[in-house]
C-alpha cells in the first residue's frame, strides 16, 4: 500500500480510518504515526475486534525497532516485519548494537 494508496484507502473508509486516528500517541511524528498508520491498516484485517489491541501492540514494537532501535526476541522481530512488507520508511535511522561497535573498534 503506496502512500497514495493508503490517502485512498482512509478516504473510502472513513470510520475506520477514525478509528486508528485513535491510535496515535501525543508524542508521534508524523513521519512515525504515518508508518505506523500504514502498518496497521495493511494488517487491521487480520486482528479484528477482540484483538484489535494486539495489532497495536505489535504496530508498536515494529516502530520502536525501526526509529529507536529497540530489539527483541528474533520471532518476535520477524513477524512484526512480516507484517510491514511493503511499508517504506524513508531516511529511517540505523542502529548498531554495543558488539557491531566494540568490534569495529577492535579493528581499528
Amino acid at each position: 500500500m503506496a502512500n497514495m494508496d493508503v490517502e485512498d484507502f482512509i478516504q473510502q473508509n472513513r470510520a475506520l480510518a477514525e478509528q486508528v486516528e485513535t491510535f496515535r500517541g501525543y508524542w508521534e511524528s508524523e513521519k512515525h504515526w504515518e508508518a505506523r498508520r500504514e502498518f496497521i491498516l495493511r494488517n487491521i484485517s487480520d486482528y479484528e475486534d477482540p484483538h484489535l489491541d494486539q495489532l497495536v501492540s505489535l504496530s508498536m514494537v515494529w516502530a520502536n525497532n525501526v526509529f529507536l532501535g529497540c530489539r527483541y526476541s528474533s520471532v518476535l522481530l520477524e513477524k512484526v516485519k512480516d507484517m510491514a512488507e511493503g511499508v517504506v520508511v524513508e531516511d529511517a535511522p540505523v542502529f548498531k548494537t554495543r558488539d557491531e561497535i566494540m568490534k569495529k573498534q577492535k579493528c581499528q
